[in-house]
């Protein structure tokens, strides 16, 4: 390593030799995931020339080579490409290890991911793939001496290998544009693994649209929200949102492990294809309480305007956010009464970075027996099954499924073993479920208040299927793991007998996180010019309540 450094100490390039070498380690080393994916659509062709696809890394090199000429001049030109091999070795590591692709979602939930959840992805794989393919390359390449001659001959040197790279670009164009035009319209997110510039490309967006753009003016939907008043009974809904949970590994949907043990004792009503609105937190929160359908969802004008929990509190409810998932509604709730649990508390569910969901309850229990008002709804926030330290979602002693994956750097356990760690995640979560519906459930039965309890998930999961993990995936390549999501409701007997019954028969009926919205006002009886009660499938059960306690 020394005598190499050594070497690379006497060893001199001019910066157009030092921008194709690096270009070149750039192109076939840290892009491999484009290269072999291209390489992968192309062979399943029926037909296919070998000229074209010798043709792709060679044009992938050429525009590499290209672009960095002219961002990198002189004294630029090594902190540039160092910054270059930097971020490109870390976007390897996510698309080689999980699958992931930068797309603008992924920016998103990137920027807004807090420092915790940050923290998980660092393990000891992860730092020795960056030193590997990152930062020891940056070191030759802070370590070579350039050698510069004039202005002019600097500049004349510049434009020839511009020139070069142009000709080739073109050449390669022109021979193969319709091969490259058939297989970029085919396969759309092949463009998510073109490294480092897909993701400057998304970064740029973002910051366009987040921090450029003016804000714009907030729009009240609706200035007179009511709550229909049909009886006197006082009501509590408490809505569950989940995190990360995935549809497929429910047993009360058909899974073959025993992962909601308690819950289907409990009379609960389990919607069988739910679709979630994203793949990612940044984007699936918001999306879901908003008036916008998931096809024309714009985070700005989301935030721009009132949603269906702002409509709920207009409307004389009662309405607390409590969440357990650090700084992660989105601006949802930013509006109504939020506590975020502590987890540097001294509760023993707390360890100082995370509380177990079991802490919400313990909120829950304390909101519950404070109801003064006729209508109350409670959000309960999840950090739920969050990876990839899935290990620290539940407690020792609730380690169902064995052996599990102590660890973050989940591409090192096996299968078997990541597949347990998860399903613990999930057998926790519903653990938590049935302890929040004995809460109300004990409410209802001591105080005749009408309670009901809706648990949906944000989005799902990939656990290595196909050689994906976690979750961000654009939403039109998304594997069905990441955009299924669970959808249980359970209501008191008393109240709700007749609904469960009629839930029960139409739970194979598609649902998607574009119903919520109008599921939460029907559920609250919420009157609005916002509410659209065919969009709410729960509307077919709409019993009165008289009916309900006549065949309870």
């Amino acid at each position: 390593m020394f005598k190499a450094i050594n070497f690379l100490n006497h060893l001199k390039l001019t910066t157009n030799q030092l921008v194709v070498y690096s270009c070149v380690y750039i192109t076939f080393v840290l892009n491999l995931p484009f290269l072999s994916k291209t390489m992968a659509e192309v062979f399943v062709l029926e037909s296919y020339s070998l000229f074209f696809l010798i043709s792709v890394p060679i044009f992938l090199l050429a525009l590499s080579i290209f672009i960095q000429c002219l961002l990198s001049f002189r004294w630029l030109t090594k902190p540039l490409l160092i910054l270059m091999v930097l971020l490109s070795s870390i976007i390897l590591y996510s698309t080689v290890t999980y699958g992931i692709i930068f797309d603008y979602g992924m920016i998103q939930n990137t920027v807004e991911t807090d420092k915790a959840e940050a923290l998980s992805y660092f393990n000891f794989s992860a730092i020795m793939f960056f030193v590997s393919f990152g930062v020891i390359p940056s070191v030759f390449i802070a370590k070579i001496q350039l050698t510069y001659r004039s202005f002019v001959g600097e500049l004349f040197a510049r434009i020839k290998l511009l020139s070069g790279c142009a000709s080739v670009i073109l050449l390669i164009l022109t021979v193969f544009y319709s091969s490259y035009a058939s297989v970029g319209r085919n396969n759309r997110d092949l463009v998510g693994y073109l490294t480092p510039y897909a993701v400057i490309d998304s970064t740029v967006k973002y910051v366009r649209q987040n921090y450029l753009y003016p804000p714009l003016k907030f729009t009240l939907l609706d200035t007179s929200p009511t709550i229909s008043h049909s009886d006197s009974t006082k009501s509590v809904t408490v809505l569950v949102l989940g995190e990360t949970a995935r549809s497929q590994s429910f047993s009360l949907n058909g899974y073959e492990k025993p992962t909601n043990a308690r819950t289907e004792e409990l009379g609960v009503v389990s919607f069988q294809d739910v679709s979630s609105c994203g793949t990612a937190t940044a984007i699936s929160v918001p999306c879901m309480f908003s008036r916008l359908k998931k096809e024309n969802y714009d985070k700005r004008v989301a935030i721009a305007q009132q949603n269906v929990i702002d409509l709920i509190y207009l409307a004389g409810a009662d309405v607390f956010w409590i969440s357990n998932n650090n700084g992660s509604c989105k601006g949802v709730c930013s509006r109504v009464k939020t506590k975020q649990v502590s987890p540097n508390s001294n509760n023993p569910l707390c360890d100082g970075e995370y509380c177990f969901d079991e802490v919400l309850v313990e909120e829950l229990r304390k909101r519950l027996y404070s109801v003064t008002t006729d209508h109350t709804l409670i959000v309960l926030h999840m950090i739920g099954s969050h990876g990839p330290t899935y290990y620290r979602r539940y407690p020792e002693n609730r380690r169902t499924f064995l052996h599990d994956c102590r660890r973050s750097d989940i591409q090192n356990c096996t299968h078997e073993e990541l597949v347990n760690t998860y399903n613990n995640t999930i057998a926790y979560t519903d653990l938590v479920l049935s302890e929040i519906i004995n809460e109300l459930e004990t409410l209802s039965d001591d105080r005749s208040i009408k309670t009901s309890m809706i648990y949906v998930s944000d989005y799902g999961e990939s656990l290595g299927e196909s050689g994906v993990y976690l979750h961000g995936l654009p939403y039109a390549f998304a594997p069905q793991e990441q955009i299924k999501v669970p959808l249980i409701y359970w209501g008191d007997k008393l109240h709700h007998q007749a609904k469960l019954v009629c839930l029960n028969s139409i739970k194979e009926q598609p649902i998607s996180h574009d119903n919520i919205f109008d599921i939460l006002l029907g559920e609250m009886d919420v009157n609005s010019k916002m509410y659209q009660p065919m969009n709410n499938p729960f509307n077919q059960c709409a019993f009165d309540i008289s009916l309900a306690k006549t065949t309870s």
